[in-house]
């Protein structure tokens, strides 16, 4: 919509059903020594944009209840079964597995087409990609700590990187400088974040880094920890921030204290008092998130340039 101003149903089941596929072969190769499961990263999309194209919603609904809901944990279970299975008895005995995998999920998500009509036009989906004029190339992951080397590349130790995707790696600063410019500049960012902090609040639409874990209660402004790069390193390494949790990051406001709080659009329904949004606040982004994904562009050139060119 931002660049072509085209507006596009995109299948989320497509980049689903292909993620489900790659994670059992990976699961087999690295002999189980990976999570297997439901759960993945941001980059996974673009993963598979470049790996298989992009399909519109009609090519690729997907499987749904009688209430039109999706709902795998049925594929998850079975799924997970079959793949340890395999590692168990050792890929040489079970035979013709990647077809049964491609059948169950055919059977369960749905099946990729290699052809398709959008709009009385046939397409693959590679060429329905060439169509939209998205490139997964223009987009960048980005994350913050300290036991990495700043501007350089590395695979993000988060279980749900069953992927081994790589995020470059800035100072604290610099990446809370990123998501300002991007929404300044009318870029939108795919923000991974922890939400079991008791301020991450759904129904009152609001996330603070509470001071005190036992004032969820109060009215804003609340006492907020301060942070900087040695105790978010900490709350990392120490299990205190996980990845849990993939939402979209859509502008910012200034609430009651004066501060900036991040808008984002939750996927837990539109019950809560901002009909599915959220406001967070500047602490919590620093210190929850795990990482985010954004276009290029959306990067200040002053540190884009330093991306691969430093080993401080």
């Amino acid at each position: 919509m931002r660049k072509s101003q085209m507006k596009i149903d995109l299948s989320e089941m497509h980049p689903v059903r292909w993620c489900y596929e790659k994670k059992v072969e990976s699961y087999v190769l690295y002999q189980g020594k990976q999570q297997i499961g439901p759960g993945g990263l941001s980059h996974d999309v673009l993963y598979v944009m470049n790996q298989s194209g992009l399909v519109p919603e009609s090519a690729l609904v997907g499987k749904q209840t009688a209430s039109g809901i999706y709902d795998h944990g049925s594929v998850d279970d079975s799924l997970a079964a079959f793949a340890k299975s395999i590692v168990e008895k050792g890929p040489q005995k079970a035979t013709r597995w990647r077809e049964q995998v491609n059948a169950k999920l055919d059977e369960q998500v749905g099946k990729i087409p290699s052809e398709f009509t959008y709009e009385q036009k046939k397409y693959t989906p590679s060429t329905f990609l060439d169509y939209t004029g998205l490139k997964a190339d223009d987009y960048i992951s980005i994350t913050s700590f300290t036991h990495h080397p700043y501007y350089r590349p590395f695979v993000l130790e988060v279980p749900d990187n069953w992927s081994k995707g790589s995020f470059i790696n800035v100072p604290l600063g610099d990446m809370m400088k990123i998501i300002d410019y991007a929404l300044e500049n009318g870029y939108t960012i795919a923000w991974d974040a922890d939400v079991s902090e008791p301020g991450f609040l759904f129904d009152r639409g609001i996330g603070v880094l509470l001071a005190d874990k036992n004032s969820a209660d109060n009215k804003l402004p609340m006492p907020e920890l301060d942070v900087n790069a040695q105790r978010r390193q900490l709350e990392f390494e120490t299990y205190a921030t996980t990845d849990d949790h993939l939402m979209h990051m859509i502008g910012y406001a200034n609430g009651p204290n004066g501060k900036r709080y991040y808008i984002i659009k939750n996927s837990w329904g539109t019950t809560n008092c901002y009909k599915g949004f959220q406001y967070i606040s500047t602490p919590y982004v620093a210190m929850k998130t795990i990482g985010i994904v954004l276009h290029k562009d959306a990067v200040p050139a002053e540190i884009r340039t330093k991306f691969y060119t430093s080993s401080k």
